[in-house]
């Protein structure tokens, strides 16, 4: 049944399918298949666009219901960029004053053009970042122009310029000392130079070190950036200087494109050689100051850069074809070639040979020394300081200073006897008071050097003192009564083994003769037996004696005597403006008590306390007045200050022990503090003074300075005999009729060596006051190393440029060196520098080139020419005031100091700092100075050699 069942069914589907494909054909079947397909197709596609639009009602449904809300701030960025962009106004003013502002902002425009605009309109076409750029560099301007009205400048230009570089010369001085001292031949001398000065630096500085800015040029790039920044910090305002962006490009700009490519054009040797070749552009370069640079040329560059020219020049000379008088010229250069390579060709074997011999070495060991004549020495400021120092070591300056002393002796009494016998003339009679004088002064010269107490004594023949102590005590000195002993003395230094004779004999002779420019062409002339020489020659300055009667001034001890300064005020007289002083004065006598009111000025306070000091020189020692102050001495704490200075000044002065020692300054006192108008200038005491030195001055100019600045020891020699002589050399600067007058010293003056500190220090009490005085002082000082010398010749050089100042501009020197300060910072001033800076970074507009570094050869001729150029336009003054060695020696260690990239840039760099300081005086810019070097190497050393010095006094 199963079988037939299937067999049925197989059978009708069979049918079936026959059926069908005789009723539709073949291909019904793909139809079919068709049709189902695009059934379930339009199934699928109608159950989708159901379900979409369903699921999108339902998400609006629950939008506000379960989504937190969209950002409202992009939209409102994209709407703020489709608006158009405001216009940035620029205000051009920046300092004031429109001279100024004109060339500022075309540094501005011509910065942000060649800096930013290059590269930034290849980004976007947009300009309102540049013009933002330019709003916040000129609020720094107007900030720091702002800052610039406000500051005072003249302390800056007057005191710290010039100390910053006096220590740097004295850095720069140690340093070439130091390398001295080693001695050996080091294979790269200029490295080891750098190297020492930073390591002097250090030292001398204690706090700061620049030798990573100096010497390293990422380090530098470095230090200008964060200057830059914090200058920024300062100066931009608080959201201007958090856009990082902004600050960036202007710190870059500042410190790659301008700070940095000034920096290194200053520090450029070169570049100073050619600036002082075009400063002293109007001397001529003279052929023996050439000779003598090429001559004493320690640079083997220079030798054969100069050779090199020399022989292309003779090749020229060689190839002219000339006839008649034209040829003797020719052959003239020809020779004068030929002698300049022949001495180059000879100093360069000398140098690569190792071989270099000083010159006073080798004059003192084979050269045949010219002689100068006792007579000359003794006149000679410059071969007299060296026979004082020959004199010194071998213990016979006291022969030496008796023989100045009398010389100066004589010509004050025949110049004060003439004075009075015009006087009687005339119907005056001061008789008693200057034949007093004569007599102290001259038993002050016999208790100083002929005595039995006198230490060290002159050796002489005991009758010819005897026979002077006789004259002295029973007849009125004369001019002549010297001169026996005086022409004993003078021969016993000429003939005597010990001194003269051995004098030429000792390498000081062979150090003055260079001094005196004698070693090769000596301008003297004379024999070893000192014939011919005088023995009247002109003194050597003369003897200061106080001619005031000295009897009328009371000295009742029971008188006492109180003052204070009250009160302080400031008055304007026609204009004028000074402080006034109201000094309240009590005067107490056995019988009466009187108390009084006087006004007096600081310039007043300054007169009498050079009269008094002049007068007796050992207040000098002990009363120290208030220092001037030029600028800002009208300022309220600094007049309280001053006050109370002067109030301690006034009570030191009335100490009864002052009065007990010194009787005679009570009369000075009393004129001082009574009730009237103060007398200032040329009162009694200074005409007589006047009177009695006058005429020797006029008499004796050619040799006035030696004696004027030898009191000094002499003084020292009266006070402390036997402590004292060993050291006349060094203190003779002060008058003579200390030592004739006898007047103790109350307290001994103490010095300090400040050989390794900072120039800043006030160089002497009466000179820091004045300007021109103290800042010329400090750079001979420095240059030609005068405290290395004996203070003799510094006090003489003092003395000269007193008077070299007083003579060409009076009082108002420092009135004039202000006006000139207020001239340089003036706006026309100002402008000038910044076209100069504008013109020479952008010539006609356009950025300049890198200028290409000259050829060494052109470099090395510049030098020699830089030198030779120096050394000519040195007065001859000069050279016979210190000497012709020292002055040459002083002016090629300045020129050396300036062929170091290296040093300059120190240099640059602390002139900056200070400017710096000055101008920012609150920012506390010295400590960000000393963190900003902080990561200096040598100062690392440093302070490693100072921990391992004190750490074993730390245990112990």
């Amino acid at each position: 049944s199963c079988l037939q069942t299937s067999l049925s069914i197989w059978g009708w589907g069979s049918l079936g399918v026959v059926l069908f494909l005789v009723t539709f054909g073949p291909f019904a079947i793909f139809y079919f298949a068709f049709y189902i397909l695009c059934f379930v197709g339009g199934g699928f596609v109608v159950t989708l666009l159901f379900g979409k639009s369903n699921s999108e009602k339902y998400l609006e449904q629950c939008e506000h219901s379960f989504l937190p809300c969209t950002s409202v701030g992009i939209p409102k960025c994209i709407e703020e960029m489709k608006r158009e962009a405001r216009p940035i106004k620029i205000d051009r003013r920046l300092t004031g004053a429109n001279i100024i502002d004109e060339p500022l902002q075309q540094v501005i425009q011509f910065s942000l053009r060649d800096y930013v605009q290059y590269w930034y309109y290849t980004l976007s076409d947009d300009e309102s970042f540049l013009l933002e750029i330019r709003q916040a560099l000129q609020y720094a301007l107007v900030q720091f122009s702002a800052r610039s009205k406000e500051t005072d400048w003249q302390p800056y230009f007057t005191t710290r310029l010039v100390d910053d570089f006096g220590t740097h010369l004295r850095v720069f001085r140690k340093a070439q000392q130091r390398i001295a001292e080693k001695g050996d031949q080091m294979k790269d001398q200029a490295e080891e130079l750098v190297d020492t000065f930073f390591e002097v630096e250090v030292e001398m500085e204690k706090e700061v070190c620049r030798d990573l800015v100096c010497t390293s040029p990422k380090d530098e790039e470095g230090f200008l950036r964060d200057l830059c920044e914090v200058l920024l910090y300062i100066l931009l305002p608080p959201g201007d200087f958090q856009n990082k962006i902004m600050r960036y490009f202007v710190r870059e700009i500042l410190s790659r494109g301008i700070l940095l490519p000034l920096i290194n054009q200053l520090s450029d040797p070169d570049y100073i050689n050619q600036y002082v070749i075009w400063m002293i552009r109007d001397s001529n370069c003279n052929y023996e100051a050439f000779m003598n640079i090429i001559k004493l040329s320690d640079n083997i560059g220079e030798l054969e850069a100069v050779k090199d020219k020399a022989s292309e020049e003779l090749q020229y000379l060689r190839s002219l074809d000339t006839a008649g008088d034209d040829i003797n010229t020719i052959k003239n250069q020809i020779n004068s070639l030929l002698y300049v390579i022949k001495v180059c060709d000879s100093r360069i074997q000398r140098l690569q040979s190792g071989k270099e011999i000083d010159t006073v070495k080798l004059a003192a060991n084979f050269g045949k020394l010219c002689t100068v004549p006792l007579d000359h020495i003794l006149v000679d400021n410059v071969a007299l300081q060296f026979f004082i120092d020959y004199m010194q070591q071998t213990g016979g300056q006291a022969h030496l200073f008796f023989w100045m002393t009398v010389e100066g002796y004589r010509v004050t009494a025949q110049q004060q006897l003439e004075v009075l016998q015009s006087r009687q003339k005339d119907g005056k009679h001061q008789t008693n008071q200057t034949k007093g004088l004569l007599r102290a002064a001259a038993f002050g010269i016999y208790e100083q050097y002929l005595s039995e107490k006198a230490s060290p004594r002159v050796n002489i023949d005991d009758n010819l003192v005897a026979k002077l102590a006789e004259t002295l005590n029973h007849e009125d000195p004369t001019p002549e009564i010297f001169d026996d002993i005086q022409r004993k003395v003078y021969e016993l230094m000429l003939r005597d083994e010990r001194f003269y004779p051995s004098f030429k004999q000792n390498v000081l002779y062979v150090h003055m003769l260079a001094e005196l420019d004698m070693l090769k062409d000596p301008s003297f002339r004379g024999s070893d037996d000192g014939e011919g020489e005088s023995f009247n020659g002109s003194p050597t300055g003369s003897i200061n004696l106080s001619s005031d009667d000295l009897s009328n001034v009371p000295s009742d001890e029971t008188v006492q005597l109180h003052a204070y300064i009250s009160d302080t005020g400031v008055c304007n007289d026609h204009g004028k403006t000074y402080a006034l002083y109201a000094i309240t004065v009590h005067r107490r006598n056995p019988n009466s008590e009187e108390t009084w009111k006087t006004y007096r000025r600081y310039s007043d306070f300054h007169d009498f306390h050079m009269r008094i000091t002049e007068q007796f020189e050992n207040l000098a020692n002990i009363l120290k007045l208030p220092g001037k102050k030029t600028f800002n001495n009208m300022d309220r704490e600094f007049l309280e200050k001053r006050k109370k200075d002067l109030n301690a000044y006034l009570q030191l002065l009335l100490n009864p022990e002052m009065m007990k020692a010194s009787p005679a300054l009570a009369h000075y006192v009393y004129d001082f503090l009574e009730n009237k108008a103060y007398s200032k200038g040329k009162g009694d005491f200074a005409r007589k003074m006047d009177t009695f030195v006058n005429p020797l001055r006029n008499s004796m100019r050619n040799v006035s300075n030696a004696v004027k600045s030898l009191p000094d020891s002499l003084a020292e020699g009266m006070t402390k005999m036997s402590d004292n002589m060993g050291k006349m050399s060094e203190r003779l600067g002060q008058d003579i009729k200390q030592s004739f007058f006898k007047v103790p010293p109350l307290i001994q003056k103490t010095y300090s060596d400040p050989d390794h500190c900072r120039v800043a220090a006030p160089i002497d009490d009466n000179v820091d006051d004045n300007i021109p005085l103290r800042v010329m002082l400090l750079l001979m000082d420095e240059v030609f190393d005068l405290k290395e010398r004996n203070q003799w010749l510094r006090r003489n050089i003092k003395n000269l440029l007193q008077q070299l100042i007083r003579a060409t501009y009076g009082d108002t020197i420092n009135r004039k060196i202000v006006d000139h300060v207020d001239w340089m910072t003036s706006p026309e001033q100002v402008a000038d520098a910044v076209k100069r800076f504008r013109d020479a970074f952008w010539p006609n507009g356009i950025l300049a080139e890198t200028v290409p570094r000259r050829d060494k050869a052109i470099r090395m001729r510049t030098r020699v020419a830089g030198k030779t150029k120096l050394l000519e336009v040195m007065p001859d003054e000069l050279k016979h005031i210190i000497g012709a060695e020292t002055t040459r020696k002083g002016i090629l260690r300045v020129f050396e100091m300036f062929q170091h990239a290296q040093l300059n840039k120190r240099m640059v760099y602390v002139f900056l700092e200070r400017f710096l300081e000055t101008l920012f005086p609150q920012n506390k810019f010295h400590e960000l100075f000393n963190k900003l070097h902080s990561r200096s190497k040598q100062m690392q050393r440093y302070k490693q050699r100072l921990h391992s010095t004190q750490a074993p006094s730390l245990q112990k």
